[in-house]
């Protein structure tokens, strides 16, 4: 973010084995979509708490673990409710953002959410959770259009 002190090279990103030196704070607010995927949150958190429930249901994960999950996703939730999450654009989007700060809460428990499923399932999922929220959005208030026409 503007302003923002972080290290270079305290996470690496995705593409950071490609690179001998640091990506310079320009091309990270450039390249990063922290700030266009935030809108994407609540149902990054959404999608992940469903998928934690399937590895449980599979036994990847134990009850003991999917409650942990549960438990930092909603102290999560909250913060991002709250205006306190802190957002990195080391972290690059908002699926890194989220599993970063579950990690940083739970440990390597934190990063077993990420079992069986890549980054694009998760930006397909947000995206179609959000567009779904949306479009119900935009129904009611058709509705109500049409509700006010007729009377």
């Amino acid at each position: 973010m503007p302003g923002s002190k972080e290290n270079h090279h305290a996470r690496p990103t995705t593409w950071s084995g490609r690179f001998s030196e640091a990506v310079d704070e320009r091309v990270k607010r450039y390249t990063a979509s922290v700030d266009f995927d935030k809108r994407l949150a609540l149902h990054d958190i959404r999608g992940s708490l469903a998928h934690a429930r399937m590895l449980a249901a599979q036994g990847i994960l134990s009850e003991a673990d999917l409650a942990d999950i549960e438990r930092g996703m909603a102290a999560i939730r909250e913060e991002i409710l709250a205006g306190k999450f802190e957002w990195s654009l080391d972290a690059e989007d908002v699926h890194l953002n989220i599993e970063r700060r579950l990690t940083e809460s739970l440990g390597d428990l934190g990063k077993r959410l990420h079992t069986g499923r890549w980054r694009n399932d998760k930006a397909a999922t947000d995206i179609g959770l959000w567009l779904s929220e949306r479009i119900e959005q935009s129904d009611r208030r058709l509705t109500r259009w049409q509700r006010e026409l007729v009377n």
